[in-house]
């Protein structure tokens, strides 16, 4: 809210000019005042007189602020996005449970990439799990609240073991090649070597290329012996011990370069983080915004309030309250 003519505000110092006059002269002299009516007529009839004058107070006080001018403001935002088509491709083989990140690289990718959803507001993003096979767990939405719970729920064990990098990527492709947009792209996140082939990466990275979508591989995990599942319980769970991990730079290298994407490297969760970063720059989407300015003014009902409570006071003075006696005896 906003005054117009705020140097109307010096009128206010007239209703507080009134009510100290008011109390100054309601104070008793030192006398013993008897009211001239038995105690049992001074019900809420009584009361309500007493509070006549600061309701009449009141009213003069919304008149005086009136005079300001006030106004209530506000702006409407119309927003013109060219959005960016996105398809998140996540490993979800077992040695995503590595424990060279805290707690293991799948929790980390998922912390990350929900960071990254938050940061892409106008874009419409999907999510596609992979190991040996791959599938679509988000189509691409608006939704973000709906594309994290997907997120967030994705676990290792629900597909074969096994990295099949070209499926996943194909399936990405698969849910972005009818896409409208002018801009299309995939982030494929692994942590190993591609060990299945019913679709190799390379090949999935020229069907990119010919849709002209681009793709940012990102390589997660450090190489050399780390802590890794080695064998599945019947509960479900891993058993974990010291395993060497190797990791197909080039591959990667290769199918980003093919698509005129980018190849990443993380080492740590903030490697990580600074790799989103960096393609939320990269990729960034074309916002046009219009903002027009609207105002209400309140001047006019402060007025009609005021007069309302004011013409209810005289009311009451007159007809309700007129038989109240007023009159004091002093002793």
């Amino acid at each position: 809210m906003s005054l117009a003519q705020p140097m109307w505000l010096l009128l206010l110092l007239l209703p507080a000019w009134l009510a100290w006059r008011w109390l100054w002269y309601k104070k008793p002299n030192g006398g013993m005042l008897l009211p001239e009516t038995p105690p049992e007529h001074f019900s809420w009839r009584a009361m309500l007189r007493d509070w006549l004058p600061w309701l009449e107070l009141t009213s003069v006080a919304l008149l005086c602020f009136a005079m300001c001018k006030p106004q209530w403001n506000w702006q409407e935002q119309e927003i013109e996005a060219e959005s960016v088509d996105i398809m998140l491709a996540l490993d979800i083989s077992p040695s995503m449970l590595s424990r060279d990140f805290r707690p293991d690289r799948l929790t980390v990718a998922k912390q990350v990439l929900t960071s990254f959803i938050d940061n892409r507001p106008y874009d419409r993003l999907g999510l596609v799990a992979f190991a040996a096979e791959a599938f679509t767990q988000c189509p691409l939405t608006n939704d973000r609240r709906i594309l994290k719970n997907y997120l967030n729920t994705l676990e290792v064990g629900r597909l074969e073991n096994g990295t099949a990098i070209g499926m996943g990527l194909a399936t990405a492709l698969n849910r972005l090649k009818s896409s409208q947009a002018k801009s299309k792209m995939v982030i494929l996140v692994t942590d190993g070597e591609n060990n299945k082939y019913y679709i190799t990466p390379m090949q999935a990275a020229e069907i990119a290329r010919d849709l002209s979508i681009r793709v940012y591989t990102v390589g997660i995990g450090t190489e050399g012996i780390v802590m890794s599942p080695v064998r599945p319980r019947a509960d479900g769970s891993f058993e974990f011990a010291p395993r060497e991990m190797t990791f197909d730079t080039k591959l990667l290298q290769d199918m980003a370069a093919a698509t005129g994407g980018k190849f990443y490297r993380a080492y740590s969760p903030r490697d990580l983080e600074a790799i989103y970063a960096e393609i939320d720059r990269l990729e960034k989407t074309k916002i046009k915004v219009s903002t027009t300015h609207r105002s209400t003014e309140l001047g006019p009902w402060l007025v009609l309030i005021g007069a309302i409570i004011l013409a209810i006071c005289q009311l009451l003075r007159y007809t309700l309250l007129k038989t109240l006696s007023q009159g004091k005896t002093e002793l």
